[in-house]
Order: C-alpha cells, then structure tokens, then sequence
C-alpha cells in the first residue's frame, strides 16, 4: 500500500489501556456521533516521550481497509480560555 493512503481525522481520547494503547472518540463530522476506535503512539512521540491522557485531542492516522484501528501522529496543545485565544491550538 501507499505511503500516503490514509486518512488523516481528529479525536479526543476517553479510555487509556494497556501497552500504550488507547480508546478515541472520533470528532469529525464525516462519521457517525459516537464512533470509537483504537489507535497507538507513533513512533516519534514515543521517542520524544509525548505523554498523552484521557481528555486529550489528539490527530489519528486510519487505513483506508480498517477504520476501527490508528496512530496517534499528534497531540494537541491546550491554550488557557481566560487569557482570550483559542482553547486549542497546535504546538
């Protein structure tokens, strides 16, 4: 397959489990409300020890041939709301 076939779709993770695993609830649109898959930590975010917790938003990687498994490629920073930006915004 391709090195670029896949589709690229933010969500929030809402369940760590085992083996640096983790549950994420799917946020865009083009998906059904409550669509959950599971995804792992890339390479890159292991290596520069990117911590990643329930709550977080987070970029998945899906393969075109099974969507209920990804990558996590991407976490998102949070911007504190009081101080007027947005609350999130990309590192």
């Amino acid at each position: 397959m391709p090195k670029g076939n896949k589709i690229e779709v933010d969500g929030v993770v809402i369940e760590t489990l085992p083996s640096a695993c983790f549950k994420i609830r799917i946020t865009d649109p083009n998906y059904p409300e409550n669509f959950i898959v599971r995804g792992h930590i890339s390479g890159k975010m292991r290596m520069n020890y990117i911590r990643i917790i329930p709550g977080d938003r987070v970029k998945i990687e899906l393969d075109p041939y099974d969507i209920a498994k990804g990558r996590i490629t991407y976490r998102y920073k949070e911007i504190d709301p009081r101080q007027g930006q947005q609350q999130w915004q990309r590192r």
